[in-house]
């Protein structure tokens, strides 16, 4: 196969997982390294567990992270006629045959293994059935060969060995003629021209089995890596317990999607020492040699910061445009205007304050609306000593200009009227105006809120103050 040719192949039964999300990068960067095609397949057979929702979040959360698909999104539901026709020839060549054994008979049958230590494998007792079993209605399970070893060559894990005798003939169509998850994989890939198989290593047990399926059909086999277990910071599995496991999760909780790539890549991946990465940077030095066979540990502070890094250095253009985005999606836009010229100014003073996009955007609103929330631990700040401070800066704020040079001179004329120092003067003046004790520089804060908003929160505070003693 002289074209690289790969796929992500979820299943639709729910949100798009971290460990999803970092195999379909995975396969990303891997087609794009080697200038090759990145497919995108629905394994939907599950009839019961399947919902065209979790395909819609699927497709969210990929299109969100700028993982595009080069063919599809194929789905196996409308690929039926493709399994069936392949699952006779199976049989046709003696290679599969009929199964009438009861779902209750094959369990009684398991339980009894396991019960004389054995492996719960099928026993083969219709292996070598000579006629049909009135009343039933037979699944086909494949004839997988008695002994032997099958043994691959992994991209990640080196090489791998089965025994064969302790796997059993799976069972390739149900007796109710929808085909089964390792046959439907076997039959696509192969058709689809797929080259490489990336995917996580809990389908490692899946491989053999697949491979002995490519070979009764004589397809080409692709190469198999099979990537590590993303941990929590406990090193039990990732689960919802340790956090968001959604990729769409993190958008509401304020990531970027080019933090969410840079951070997935670096579990399992690394180039030299190197820890911060465009995704020109990822697509140039990606290589599955480099793909560690360790799980990974899954670490909120790492993603964190890399988020604040991208806030920090992202394109004040696009940052507007995003920050209006979550401004919407938190509903913090009620009736008033949002000029993008001043959220520019805005994300240029806080954007090395902020860790996410949701604290940003919370920060930056306050910027733009006349009424604030003061903080309790800012309350509990504002004294009688602040109303006297208040009122004196609030008198020679009418008349001057908004800008350092002037600030500056009045800050200093109140210091030496009070014999306060500048922290003593600016702290009651920045909880009035922000609500908050701490916020960007106290002239940035003028700057920004403009001299109409900011005499009117001055206001607001000295008329609380009053009230309050």
């Amino acid at each position: 196969m002289s074209e690289i040719r790969v796929r992500f192949a979820p299943s639709p039964t729910g949100y798009l997982h971290i460990g999803g999300v970092r195999t379909a990068l995975f396969n990303w960067l891997f087609a794009r390294h080697h200038k090759g095609k990145f497919i995108l397949r629905i394994e939907d057979t599950d009839q019961e567990r399947s919902t065209d929702e979790s395909i819609n979040a699927i497709l969210e959360g990929l299109n969100w992270l700028g993982l595009d698909w080069d063919e599809g999104p194929f789905r196996q539901t409308e690929r039926l006629a493709l399994y069936r026709n392949h699952a006779d020839r199976l049989l046709s060549e003696g290679k599969a045959y009929h199964c009438y054994c009861l779902p209750e008979e094959l369990d009684y049958r398991r339980k009894e293994a396991m019960k004389a230590g054995r492996p719960p494998k099928y026993d083969g007792r219709c292996r070598d059935l000579k006629h049909p079993v009135e009343g039933r209605t037979p699944a086909l399970r494949f004839k997988a060969p008695l002994d032997g070893k099958t043994v691959f060559d992994d991209m990640v894990k080196g090489k791998v060995s089965f025994e064969n005798q302790q796997l059993d003939d799976l069972i390739i169509m149900r007796s109710d003629g929808w085909p089964t998850y390792n046959f439907c994989v076997v039959v696509d890939d192969s058709l689809m021209g797929i080259s490489h198989v990336i995917r996580g290593d809990d389908h490692l047990n899946n491989t053999p089995r697949q491979i002995m399926m490519f070979q009764a059909f004589n397809f080409p086999l692709p190469k198999f890596g099979h990537v590590s277990m993303i941990l929590g910071p406990d090193k039990a599995r990732l689960s919802k317990r340790h956090g968001a496991t959604s990729v769409m999760e993190y958008k509401k909780m304020g990531y970027l999607p080019e933090a969410m790539i840079n951070y997935l890549v670096r579990l399992g991946w690394s180039f030299k020492d190197q820890e911060i990465f465009s995704l020109q940077n990822l697509i140039e030095h990606f290589s599955m040699e480099s793909v560690g066979s360790s799980a990974s540990i899954f670490n909120p502070e790492k993603l964190l910061w890399l988020n604040a890094h991208y806030i920090k250095f992202g394109d004040p253009d696009r940052m507007v445009t995003l920050m209006l985005d979550q401004m919407k999606a938190l509903g913090l836009i009620n009736g008033f205007k949002i000029e993008s010229d001043k959220l520019r100014e805005v994300y240029l003073v806080l954007k090395e304050r902020c860790r996410d996009m949701n604290e940003l955007v919370h920060t930056a609103i306050d910027y733009f609306t006349e009424e604030i929330q003061m903080e309790p631990q800012g309350r509990s700040k504002l004294t009688p000593e602040s109303l006297v401070l208040l009122k004196e800066i609030r008198e020679r704020l009418s008349s001057i200009p908004m800008e350092h040079e002037p600030l500056d001179k009045m800050f200093k004329e109140v210091m030496a009227k009070t014999g306060k120092k500048m922290s003593e003067v600016s702290q009651p003046l920045r909880i009035s105006l922000t609500g908050k004790t701490v916020s960007p520089g106290i002239y940035e804060v003028f700057r920004l809120l403009g001299k109409e908003r900011s005499i009117f929160r001055i206001d607001r505070a000295i008329q609380f103050l009053s009230h309050e003693i």
